[in-house]
């Protein structure tokens, strides 16, 4: 895709967390280079992708506000995600595909 284009988001898999105050991690279903991460829960949650089952989420990560979606851009060596609530639980839905808007 060149520089500066805009392309829709196109999902190709969706896996989900029940995230809490203990980070909890998941493996991304699909493929594509692009990741739709959904907060539908009332409070915040931070974050983090990795390559193993191995990575965990801390209140340093990118925060996803409540009630809301962020896209990010990932690697193709990007294979897990990882999302903690600082307060409360909540769902965080991660789809992933191609596309750079919603």
């Amino acid at each position: 895709m060149p520089i500066g284009s805009v392309s829709p988001f196109r999902p190709t898999g969706t896996a989900s967390i029940a995230a809490t105050g203990i980070s909890a991690n998941i493996a991304l279903s699909g493929g594509g280079d692009s990741v739709v991460v959904t907060n539908a829960s009332a409070v915040l949650v931070y974050i983090r992708f990795g390559s193993d089952s191995t990575v965990t989420a801390s209140t340093a990560d990118m925060p996803v506000l409540a009630n809301s979606r962020v896209i990010l851009s990932v690697n193709s060596l990007i294979g897990y995600a990882a999302a903690i609530t600082p307060t409360g639980s909540g769902t965080v839905l991660f789809s992933r595909g191609d596309g750079s808007t919603l």
